[in-house]
């Protein structure tokens, strides 16, 4: 059903009578719709996380029910074609970057946030279905670059945006001890992907906007995301141990800056496949 559901909201043809406000808002809720298919990963991870309790079901901890249903929804779209091999392997790569970046930052010497429940599939102080956090990420930037048939032009050269993903991720581990560089790095990226547009169809017209922008949003979104997993107490930083507070605003850019890796290494898959036209102008 859903590939039934994928084919009717990427093909339609132009309605040229269709205009003013009831096509902003026609466009407007089939973009809607793709945005929420194109998360459904990580939406029915997040409804998991709320319905399965604190406490576990008979005698198995929340983190190992989780990792369970993350394996098995993983699964489902393998099986029903809404992801290839491919596609699944470089949301493997997802996760295992994810995974090291989690472990590094839970360390005894870091202690940026813990996992304070307990788990039999918890290693070396993070549980394993931690990693499909990245993964769900890496997962709708997939999805949504299909449904909405992307299109980046201007591009800039690969290899500076590979340099620039490696320092964005870097320099998560290294801010510890010499320095956060994330607005250096920033600046760097604003200035690299200045020109970059992203061309998509929300319904049936090509629209566009900045590409810097879509990194904003999505980062945006992702943080809204992580407010709700604290709330729901998988995580916590130190500063909602005694009781939740909102995740600090500034875990924005940080959410920003990991799309970008994210979408840097998706992009330069997609580019060495050659399955979607990425240009320069």
């Amino acid at each position: 059903m859903l590939n039934k559901l994928d084919t009717w909201l990427t093909h339609h043809p132009d309605r040229a009578g269709l205009r003013g406000f009831k096509r902003f808002l026609t466009e407007f809720w089939f973009f809607g719709l793709k945005e929420a298919r194109a998360c459904l990963f990580a939406g029915l991870f997040f409804v998991a996380m709320f319905a399965i309790p604190r406490d576990g079901f008979a005698g198995v901890s929340r983190y190992d029910l989780l990792l369970v249903f993350a394996l098995a929804v993983q699964a489902a779209m393998l099986v029903f074609k809404l992801e290839t091999w491919d596609e699944v392997k470089s949301i493997t790569l997802f996760h295992i970057v994810g995974f090291a970046l989690e472990v590094f930052k839970t360390s005894g010497s870091i202690q940026s946030w813990a996992y304070p429940g307990e788990g039999y599939t918890k290693v070396f102080g993070v549980p394993l279905f931690a990693g499909f956090m990245y993964a769900a990420v890496g997962s709708y930037i997939i999805q949504a670059w299909r449904l909405l048939d992307v299109e980046i032009r201007s591009h800039p050269p690969y290899w500076l945006a590979t340099l620039a993903a490696l320092l964005v991720y870097a320099n998560f581990f290294t801010h510890h001890y010499i320095g956060d560089y994330r607005w250096y790095i920033g600046a760097f990226i604003l200035g690299l992907y200045a020109r970059t547009t992203v061309y998509f169809t929300p319904y049936d017209r090509r629209r566009k906007m900045p590409l810097l922008l879509a990194f904003v949003l999505i980062g945006f979104f992702i943080w809204m995301a992580e407010n709700i997993g604290t709330l729901a107490g998988v995580w916590r930083y130190p500063n909602q141990l005694g009781a939740w507070s909102a995740v600090h605003i500034s875990k924005w850019s940080s959410w920003s800056l990991l799309v970008i890796m994210t979408f840097t290494i998706v992009a330069n898959l997609k580019h060495i496949k050659h399955t979607v036209a990425v240009s320069r102008d």
